[in-house]
């Protein structure tokens, strides 16, 4: 099959395929494609073709809509990585991927040359810039020339995105999407909600998260328009629904608990509010069903294509807890240690399978064959079904953070601390947090006295995204550990989130015992998405100091107008998985 963009361009020229909320600049899907051919050929001019991957380290911009379909014109397989990793983070993941080259921007343009440099053991990575260069070795792409392109004649076996997700060793996965994955989640969430031709999607959420790339997939193959909010302030995205009529959107908790505490509720044009990425809380459910917002609880993964399960409205106040019932083709079982399917009311581990359902990690046999058993995908989250078959989520069966619906693994964290000079020992857990559903928190032991709380902050700041920082800090002598020497960790949860629960509004707490506590003074991008793409993304600490949107007039490559902004959307077919195996080829 031809690139979706090119069918829809072809069926519906004139329909409108994006607004630009900053500016209230509209394309047409003729007008689109025109922008996405020059991006393609662009892209081929600097060699890039089928079967090679891109890496694109962007902030969410008119651009990255171009990119994405530009990609899939060509047959060149879409890599996003988030736009907020460090340049320690970002190399080891584009050296995963096996990028071709990487796409940035000014704000990234540093990391990504930092991450790319060639090595003793590693060639230099080709780096692109949509604006103008700092460094020498960077391309402007628009200042490729373009030339013609044939499109990429699409199989649904054959990869078509891949998106990293935090794994419980800490090492990060390449889950490899092929066409059939994302078209089957496409369409299984267009059935379960409907879709209408005047639907107009709100896009709020990074593009490296399934729950912000997803959309744009959507909004091509179902035909619909996408409003493309470049960065998120609580006010203003209210404002834009209001403004422009937007039926659907995506948000984690948090950020939806911020919309209405900004406007009070949401404008009554909506008929889809998506919520994923961490647990719903009940208060909340509550606040939408007094002021009617239709919220849709949703549990997700990346593994799946994002979406798995979907709660109605109605479903959702009447059992504040559920995320509802499994999308149709997908099959969800709860299962205990020996695989053994348990009734309804039992707690066991989540197993899915069916066309969503990624066949592997990349270039990961052992990760594939852990995560992969008999009945499908083990996906290490712990909970049951009713009677009915709704699914309830409980907790997981690993210990990874959940943190304003982003994935921080303990592992990685500690062994950061651990590389401090004066730090012996370290545990890191996740403690209840009423802002971020969890925060990060690090029981240390310490080799020398006068290392404080803010020293190690400094530290890890320099290593770690923003959300992966230790936001609570307790010494102590000794880490409470098993007569195996495993450490202790519902004790160490226990002691943290005493001083977490005490701490919330200080700047930094001490006493006599030594311990520190930080609050979460979050960096401005921090916040947002579940990374293992278990729904959202792009929850800033406040609504303020956000850059301002872009002017689509400044971004891509000139059509009768400008250029895009940013699609939602999703649909397919069944993947023939039987005789394919568990990684890309």
């Amino acid at each position: 099959m031809r690139d979706w963009l090119a069918q829809r361009a072809g069926a519906t020229p004139d329909a409108e395929a994006l607004v630009a909320a900053a500016s209230g600049t509209e394309w047409t899907y003729a007008e689109l494609d025109t922008a996405v051919a020059e991006v393609a050929g662009s892209l081929a001019a600097l060699g890039l073709a089928a079967g090679d991957r891109l890496g694109v380290f962007l902030d969410t911009r008119i651009e990255y809509v171009t990119l994405v379909h530009a990609a899939m014109r060509l047959g060149v397989r879409l890599v996003p990585v988030s736009s907020r990793l460090t340049e320690a983070e970002l190399g080891p993941r584009l050296a995963t991927a096996d990028v071709t080259a990487v796409v940035c921007g000014d704000d990234t343009e540093q990391r990504a040359v930092e991450a790319t440099t060639e090595t003793e053991h590693t060639p230099a990575v080709p780096v692109v810039s949509l604006d103008e260069p700092q460094w020498e070795r960077v391309t402007r792409l628009q200042t490729v020339e373009s030339v013609p392109v044939d499109p990429h004649d699409w199989d649904r076996g054959e990869p078509l995105v891949s998106l990293f997700t935090s794994g419980s060793t800490g090492e990060p996965k390449l889950v490899v999407l092929r066409v059939g994955n994302v078209l089957s989640s496409v369409v299984t969430l267009g059935f379960r909600l409907g879709v209408d031709p005047d639907d107009r999607y709100l896009a709020t959420l990074s593009q490296h998260h399934t729950g912000g790339l997803m959309p744009l997939y959507r909004a091509v193959v179902a035909g619909t328009s996408v409003v493309l909010r470049t960065g998120f302030e609580p006010g203003p995205a209210a404002d834009d629904i209001r403004t422009y009529d937007v039926t659907g959107v995506s948000l984690v908790p948090t950020m939806l608990r911020r919309m209405l505490d900004a406007r009070g509720t949401l404008a009554d044009s909506l008929r889809v509010v998506l919520l994923g990425g961490a647990p719903a809380p009940a208060e909340l459910i509550r606040r939408c069903r007094d002021y009617s917002v239709p919220v849709h609880p949703t549990y997700g993964m990346t593994e799946a294509a994002s979406g798995i399960t979907v709660a109605t409205p109605q479903e959702a106040f009447d059992r504040p807890d559920t995320v509802g019932r499994p999308l149709v083709w997908t099959d969800l079982s709860v299962r205990d240690d020996d695989g053994t399917e348990l009734p309804p009311g039992e707690v066991g581990e989540f197993v899915v399978d069916g066309p969503t359902v990624t066949t592997g990690y990349y270039d990961a046999p052992e990760q594939t064959a852990a995560a992969f058993g008999p009945h499908g995908l083990q996906t290490g989250d712990v909970g049951y079904r009713d009677e009915e078959g709704y699914v309830y989520v409980l907790n997981r069966k690993d210990d990874r953070i959940l943190t304003g619906g982003e994935n921080v693994d303990p592992g990685e964290v500690v062994g950061v601390l651990r590389d401090h000079p004066h730090v012996d020992d370290a545990a890191v857990v996740g403690v209840p947090d009423e802002e971020w559903g969890e925060r990060v928190a690090a029981l240390v032991v310490r080799s020398g006295s006068s290392t404080t709380a803010t020293d190690l902050e400094a530290f890890t700041r320099e290593r770690l995204a923003g959300f992966k920082l230790p936001r609570t800090i307790r010494f102590t002598d000794a880490l409470p550990r098993t007569d195996s020497g495993s450490v202790e960790r519902p004790e160490v949860r226990e002691r943290l989130a005493a001083d977490a629960a005490t701490s919330i509004g200080d700047a930094e707490t001490t006493d006599d015992t030594g311990e520190t506590t930080h609050t979460d003074e979050r960096d401005e991008a921090d916040g947002g998405s579940r990374e293992d793409g278990r729904a959202a993304d792009e929850t800033p600490a406040t609504g303020e100091g956000d850059e301002p949107a872009r002017d689509p007039a400044e971004l891509l490559p000139e059509v009768e107008r400008d250029d895009p902004a940013d699609l939602g959307f999703e649909t397919e077919l069944e993947t023939d998985t039987d005789d394919q195996s568990h990684d890309e080829h």
